[in-house]
């Protein structure tokens, strides 16, 4: 009997498998608007420093939250400012950004602005550590403050990260364990409550946290500061914990929303507010993540971006771009920054 040879076709046939295979992407994330005149959400600000700069203010814009633009000649927008950035808007309508000089000054210091272009000092904050009920044991550290306004109680919180251990030689980790989120509230950013409370009941290294109040909940965005091993395999991930009123108590976090080592998350809605995206950086500032979901809760996914293969990225950062914070503007103050600043053409 002849015997019939099949190997051209499957030839052919794993030769177009592999041709498709190289051209598999993932679909364009979800939340975007064909018309821009419709987005809920019409613009983007991304204030933040730069690798080569750290702890000072650059801004970065986006029109759909994905592909951000880098302002001002990639220089400082702001030479006053030092920290990690963080802005919020305001009991008056303005905006405040929160920052310290480093993690060992004693003091948090607030600056004010109408326009997100000129900003002025506001106030400063310095916290009695020890004062802290529970955690009287505290060293003076202050890290990367930020700040929340609370619109039902008409109330700014201010989070920042306090450790209790030094670090040893043998045991660098153990200072970045013992990391707890302290807090304290203002009706004004002029005064503050009385001492720092600890936000949290349980009992986990935690940095880098912020809040938001979304439909009838808070939730707290956090970096699991506890080293990964296998007996602790959330370590060095952002997680999301729950709470019914904005100083909780906050439920045990969630299962990682990002991959090990990566820290500062940002959360900001989609230009239709039907989705949330929500970056983090993978450190030592070598790239960004972004992870997707329709709701806080989850299920999120991970997107494709910073390869800097344009085919396959969904998202996209001017080079350098490191911790700060991500908010949205509107079309005319997106507009009013980029011709004060002017836009980097990449």
């Amino acid at each position: 009997m002849k015997m019939i040879q099949f190997k051209p076709t499957y030839a052919l046939f794993f030769l177009i498998l592999g041709v498709l295979n190289l051209n598999a992407q993932q679909p364009d994330p979800p939340g975007q608007v064909e018309n821009p005149g419709e987005a809920v959400n019409q613009a983007y600000l991304f204030a933040h420093m730069t690798h080569q700069d750290y702890g000072r203010l650059y801004y970065s814009v986006s029109l759909d939250g994905l592909h951000w633009s880098a302002l001002n000649n990639k220089e400082r927008v702001f030479q006053d400012y030092k920290g990690h950035p963080d802005i919020c808007k305001g009991h008056d309508g303005r905006y405040y950004i929160a920052g310290n000089t480093s993690d060992g000054s004693p003091d948090i210091n607030f600056w004010v602005s109408s326009d997100l272009i000129s900003w002025e000092k506001y106030s400063s904050l310095t916290p009695d550590l020890k004062s802290t009920p529970d955690y009287s044991y505290a060293l003076q550290r202050i890290g990367a403050p930020k700040i929340f306004f609370d619109e039902d109680s008409k109330q700014y919180v201010v989070t920042w990260h306090t450790p209790h251990k030094e670090g040893t030689k043998e045991d660098p980790e153990r200072y970045w364990a013992s990391q707890r989120t302290l807090y304290v509230l203002s009706k004004d950013l002029k005064t503050f409550s009385d001492h720092p409370t600890r936000l949290f009941d349980w009992d986990m290294g935690t940095i880098d946290v912020f809040i938001r109040k979304i439909d009838n909940n808070y939730y707290a965005v956090i970096k699991d500061e506890t080293y990964p091993t296998l007996y602790w395999t959330t370590g060095k991930t952002i997680r999301i914990s729950k709470a019914p009123s904005l100083l909780g108590p906050y439920s045990e976090p969630s299962a990682p929303i990002s991959p090990n080592f990566r820290e500062a998350p940002m959360l900001i809605p989609s230009p239709d507010d039907k989705i949330w995206y929500l970056y983090y950086e993978q450190y030592p500032g070598v790239s960004y993540g972004l992870s997707i979901a329709d709701n806080m809760n989850g299920p999120w996914y991970q997107a494709s971006g910073y390869t800097f293969h344009s085919d396959w990225d969904k998202y996209s950062f001017p080079p350098a771009v490191r911790h700060g914070c991500m908010i949205t503007i509107s079309k005319n103050e997106y507009d009013q920054l980029i011709n004060h600043f002017g836009m980097v053409k990449e």
